[in-house]
């Protein structure tokens, strides 16, 4: 595992024998070292929880991560069943066009965002109307009318063409994860418990895959995760299954005064806010990290975006697939594996090694809350994950073949049977679990 992370996290070096890694190098397809950073996130997450406990004065014992259960589990979402079926989904107009000069992919997994295709485009929704209106304009006329439109795209890029960009140059400084100061508080103090997070509350306003898995990581180490929503908002049903575990669902909705008045209720009671929204949209509607931190003096507030915090997309809407196309991994990818266009890593790497990631910098954030008290600001990103990523190095194309199964549990829930991957992580003192299965989107009341 890459050590610098936890360094990064907390300042401090990591015991050689802190983590024991077990299983093969290489079992996902490709020459990006995905397993490493599967391994690295869940077992930083894992230490982090493992350092509430000793807090709280109990042994935490030597945490272990299996590279099969790590690949396992940045797949989660493919292994969701409910009564033995896959929950249905399909995002038929999602995918890579190619224009005249290049390539660029389209988000539409929601309804506004092929709205916004449309718009910018001027055509109808369908396939073959993308592809013909695509193929006949440059790539970077293509992604400036989507985005222009409210859209979310991408062209592929070069690893060169990145870095030469603003964007490329302001991402390829982000750390994995950045905590900072929100101003000062007397320090926390944590409810007794035997598990890592026990008694802490914790919103989650986060949707897709990386918030929302950061989420389920913190509820399976004890914490109370409120899930937000709102019913008039569209989901991806096999997401919201799949990291819907071990947390509350309720519905606020934010585009009215009395869903504000009702968050602002909740963020008074919380300890942490974990946010998700595009940039700049939540400080809009009066919840940015200091209003917040005004609201509750001691709370973590952690802020998940696609480019980072800095340069001029810092504000843009974006997604693991657009952010692989953009940063050089996907053209990398293709060229590697001899096709014409881009080629993805094998699994949503960024958004899962990010939700990790976040829960990791969440972990440490409530430590140094209630060991030194203030507010604190958690800060991760898509992008500055696939820079550790790239920092990390290639191997061998190569794969080692094992079954999953045994990573994989069966549990009754309120919405049928479910398969779901186990908890990733081992933590001797109190190993990791979720106390209930994903509940019905909105069924609990948004009270503490």
């Amino acid at each position: 595992m890459d050590s610098r992370v936890w360094t990064t996290l907390t300042g401090d070096a990591l015991a050689e024998d802190a983590v024991e890694v077990t299983g093969p190098e290489s079992v996902l397809p490709g020459t990006f070292r995905v397993e490493e950073a599967a391994t690295t996130s869940i077992a930083v997450a894992t230490l982090a929880a493992g350092e509430l406990l000793r807090l709280r004065g109990i042994e935490p014992g030597r945490v272990s991560v299996d590279t099969r259960h790590a690949a396992t589990s940045f797949r989660s979402e493919q292994y969701i069943r409910v009564d033995g079926e896959p929950v249905p989904f399909s995002a038929p107009l999602s995918g890579d066009y190619r224009a005249n000069d290049g390539w660029v992919r389209l988000h539409c997994n929601y309804p506004r965002h092929v709205s916004a295709v449309c718009w910018g485009l001027g055509v109808p929704a369908t396939r073959e109307a993308f592809e013909k209106v695509v193929a006949a304009k440059s790539k970077f006329e293509v992604e400036s009318a989507v985005i222009g439109a409210g859209g979310a795209a991408a062209v592929l890029r070069g690893r060169e063409e990145w870095l030469a960009h603003k964007q490329g140059q302001a991402s390829s400084a982000l750390p994995v994860a950045e905590i900072r100061s929100l101003g000062p508080s007397e320090p926390v103090r944590l409810f007794e418990s035997a598990r890592p997070l026990g008694g802490v509350r914790i919103l989650d306003l986060t949707h897709v895959i990386a918030g929302p898995v950061a989420g389920r990581v913190l509820a399976a180490h004890g914490a109370t995760v409120m899930h937000i929503g709102a019913d008039r908002l569209p989901t991806v049903p096999p997401l919201a299954v799949d990291t819907g575990m071990g947390k509350l669902s309720a519905y606020v909705d934010l585009e009215t005064e009395a869903g504000r008045s009702r968050l602002r209720k909740l963020i008074a009671r919380a300890d942490v806010v974990l946010q998700g929204f595009r940039p700049g949209s939540l400080v809009a509607k009066g919840f940015s990290p200091e209003a917040i931190a005004e609201l509750r003096p001691g709370i973590v507030v952690a802020d998940l975006s696609a480019y980072g915090w800095e340069g001029p997309w810092a504000r843009r809407r974006g997604f693991d697939s657009l952010v692989q196309m953009a940063s050089g991994i996907a053209d990398e990818g293709g060229k590697t594996a001899g096709i014409d266009g881009p080629g993805p890593l094998p699994v949503q790497a960024l958004d899962h090694a990010t939700g990790w990631l976040t829960a990791a910098a969440i972990m440490t954030a409530v430590r140094r809350a209630a060991t030194e008290g203030g507010s604190q600001h958690v800060r991760t990103s898509l992008a500055g994950t696939g820079e550790w990523l790239n920092s990390l190095g290639r191997k061998e194309p190569g794969v080692t073949e094992f079954d999953a199964a045994e990573f994989l549990e069966d549990v009754d829930s309120p919405l049928g049977r479910l398969t779901r991957v186990k908890m990733a992580g081992v933590l001797p003192g109190a190993n990791p679990q979720w106390t209930e299965a994903a509940q019905v989107p909105g069924s609990d009341r948004p009270v503490w």
